[in-house]
């Protein structure tokens, strides 16, 4: 077979497939990369939400026998939305970061991945090929690196020459031998805008991320936050962009020619409050083709609560106070007091010392009192002015 033939007809055909850019590298296991895997972990900087057993991250061959090459996939996604809806006093909008626009991406890149299967299974008697996306054992980002499809930045994507980083990422291992492509030799010089912006310091140097207080890992989890995070969310109900949004070599980038991942204005950047009345059918209904409804609508109405609480926008306080005194979530509830908190007013105070009297939880019990002590100091402080 002539490899390097075949090399080249994937690649004329990948745009067919529904792949931007694709590139090939070899299946040797990635050792220097294992070492910072393991700092990350002892530093506490990993998600969780990562494949938790280290070697698999490194050794191609333990997700396929025998491999001999890699191949990565990109496809290009939009940064710009298109005449956005306003936020407005009483009408407040999240955000969801563009990862989440249009189709989930998990599926766009898994249905590119087995028409390119395909492709090379009709050509190529005894081909195994093991595709992989986001969840998959490899790391989605170094295997792209040493494929060329872009260098790794300091903000920890990857930055495509052509595409910048607006671009989804998937790999192919197989037992084909192609010849490796060039890696990418940009780099990002002595900028470093996506540190200095990363709205929590997440970024805590060049290519070093701890995730744990990454806003768009925030945003994902289940749990209480802490204040000074929840202040960093603001509006965002899933995900951030801000690392590259600030990154010049995104500058003027903004793909629009897949139709799938195009945003629908109202889903990516929707009212809070209705929000907030979804049951688990119409979530799914309203975001479940969306990358965001991975974790389900409790993070998202979680989150939309948290950004009702930072617009401190007076026309929340009845939802915000039913929640509080109703909601059966302990989380909701406790993160209700704090936006209530946020936005501050006598309502909000005595419903948080009637919810103080009914309430049995703990830990909501301490998010209530501190809500008490943050407005009982500000009350004082204005009689104290006047």
């Amino acid at each position: 077979m002539d490899w390097a033939r075949l090399k080249q007809e994937i690649k004329d055909a990948a745009y067919s497939m529904g792949i931007d850019d694709i590139g090939f590298a070899s299946a040797d296991p990635f050792l220097s990369l294992k070492n910072v895997l393991l700092d990350r972990r002892a530093k506490g900087y990993e998600s969780g939400f990562e494949e938790p057993d280290i070697d698999k991250r490194v050794y191609p061959e333990l997700s396929l026998e025998r491999p001999a090459s890699l191949i990565s996939i990109a496809v290009a996604y939009p940064s710009k939305l298109e005449n956005p809806p306003k936020s407005e006093p009483g009408l407040r909008r999240g955000i969801f970061a563009r990862a989440a626009w249009g189709q989930d991406y998990h599926t766009v890149l898994r249905e590119a991945m087995a028409r390119l299967e395909e492709f090379i299974m009709q050509r190529v008697e005894g081909a195994r090929i093991e595709s992989m996306v986001d969840t998959g054992a490899l790391v989605d980002r170094a295997v792209a690196e040493r494929a060329g499809i872009g260098y790794k930045a300091k903000n920890c994507m990857v930055i495509s020459p052509k595409w910048g980083s607006w671009i989804y990422l998937g790999e192919l291992i197989t037992n084909i031998p192609f010849e490796p492509d060039t890696p990418v030799t940009e780099d990002c010089g002595e900028c470093t805008k996506c540190i200095d912006s990363c709205p929590t310091g997440a970024l805590v140097g060049p290519g070093e991320l701890n995730a744990q207080r990454c806003v768009s890992f925030l945003t994902q989890t289940k749990g209480f936050l802490e204040d000074e995070l929840m202040r960093k969310i603001g509006n965002r109900l899933y995900g951030c962009d801000t690392c590259q949004i600030v990154c010049p070599k995104n500058k003027g980038k903004s793909w629009n020619h897949r139709p799938e991942l195009q945003p629908d204005p109202e889903m990516v950047k929707p009212l809070l409050l209705p929000i907030l009345e979804l049951s688990n059918r119409e979530f799914k209904a309203r975001f479940g083709s969306s990358a965001a409804a991975w974790r389900g609508k409790k993070p998202i109405q979680r989150n939309a609560v948290i950004a009702l609480g930072n617009f401190k926008d007076p026309a929340a306080v009845p939802k915000l106070i039913d929640i509080m005194r109703n909601d059966p979530r302990p989380v909701l509830r406790g993160t209700a007091a704090w936006a209530l908190s946020r936005i501050g007013g006598e309502e909000a105070l005595q419903a948080i010392i009637g919810a103080i009297t009914a309430e049995k939880d703990e830990e909501v019990l301490e998010r209530l009192h501190a809500a008490q002590d943050k407005l009982s100091e500000e009350e004082v402080k204005v009689e104290a002015e006047n």
